[in-house]
């Protein structure tokens, strides 16, 4: 899948580029958002949302969600080149609701840098990512591949849809990380990740059906892309506690941020059914602190191992994935683009970054 990846990321962020250029001068802003009824501010509006927004891009991230975009409508036997446009929407939803996200939860860092509030300020940060909640709506307005009426209005009713969902998730994660007893059950936690990863997924899988007229394909797709964006949620919480367990104290750049803002993640979740009782009432102490040391971070992970709920979150990831590739199965889709979608599921759990 790295090298999918790496075939296709160039062309993302060329495509993003193109549909939100670094420079926002007044002819962009004419051409994109229409005349303005007195004068733009186009050097404002570029340090308030074009310099936040590509401060976040270039820090990195993989772009597998308009990756997989491109292969699912290549598996459903359209050209990829026809419709990378509509790539870029849930990668810049994707990108907008990780701005709003790392607000909300008073995140540190992001990709290796300081979290964009703290670079540019609350004010900023929020209004950037709020902006990239309706951006890609302005891709299905321009219409670049020609869609006919009836399928721009269900793209629209589509992301009108999941994107409430995605703020259904947002809200269950927040009420619970700012509660200090874990009395979240294992369904409910599902669900959350359903919602707020999950529905980005059905949002590419979805957009992906709808453009090519595979209508017949979409649930199935979008089953597939759901399950698949959930196991991908369990084992970035995994990956968040083994790179801070393996730092060893030194946690840097928001390792193990997950414990540090009282997550209520499937780990924890498991860890106060599993563990004994005083392990559990540390736990629940420990990640409804304010703040936490290296080493209470340390004791975290250790009651998550010791009551083997890494290792059982981990399993549940595993098992999502390949509940994921039984849904290609029910359809049938060009086998080259269907093999690297099976490996898709298998990359978001066996990564390591």
């Amino acid at each position: 899948m790295h090298g999918a990846l790496e075939e296709w990321r160039p062309t993302v962020d060329e495509t993003i580029e193109s549909l939100l250029p670094r420079a926002a001068d007044d002819a962009y802003l004419t051409e994109f958002f229409g005349e303005a009824t007195y004068a733009y501010d186009s050097a404002a509006i570029e340090s308030a949302l074009s310099a936040p927004i590509w401060d976040l891009l270039d820090r990195g991230g993989k772009r597998w969600r308009a990756v997989l975009f491109l292969l699912l409508v290549d598996a459903l036997g359209e050209d990829p080149e026809a419709y990378r446009e509509y790539a870029a929407v849930p990668e810049i939803l994707h990108n907008g609701t990780i701005i709003v996200d790392d607000v909300e939860d008073g995140a540190t860092h992001r990709r290796g840098s300081r979290a964009l509030h703290h670079v540019h300020g609350t004010d900023v940060a929020l209004n950037a990512g709020n902006a990239m909640y309706f951006l890609p709506l302005k891709i299905i307005t321009r219409n670049p591949a020609g869609l006919s009426a009836e399928a721009r209005l269900a793209a629209y009713e589509m992301l009108t849809h999941e994107l409430n969902r995605t703020h259904l998730g947002q809200g269950m994660d927040i009420c619970w990380h700012n509660d200090k007893e874990v009395g979240v059950s294992e369904p409910e936690y599902l669900e959350m990740c359903a919602c707020k990863t999950g529905c980005l997924g059905r949002i590419v899988a979805r957009l992906a059906a709808i453009v090519t007229g595979s209508d017949d394909a979409e649930a199935d797709l979008a089953a597939y892309a759901e399950e698949m964006a959930v196991a991908f949620q369990i084992a970035d919480d995994v990956l968040d506690v083994e790179h801070a367990a393996e730092e060893g104290g030194a946690f840097g750049k928001g390792a193990g941020n997950d414990v540090r803002e009282g997550k209520k993640t499937l780990m924890v979740i498991h860890a106060a059914e599993h563990a004994p009782p005083a392990d559990v009432a540390r736990l629940e102490e420990l990640l409804w602190a304010e703040d936490n040391t290296d080493a209470e971070v340390r004791a975290v992970i250790s009651i998550l191992e010791s009551a083997g709920s890494v290792e059982y979150a981990r399993g549940a990831a595993e098992d999502l994935a390949a509940s994921a590739k039984t849904h290609l199965a029910e359809l049938d889709l060009a086998p080259e683009p269907t093999e690297k979608l099976a490996g898709f599921a298998d990359f978001v759990v066996q990564r390591e970054v």
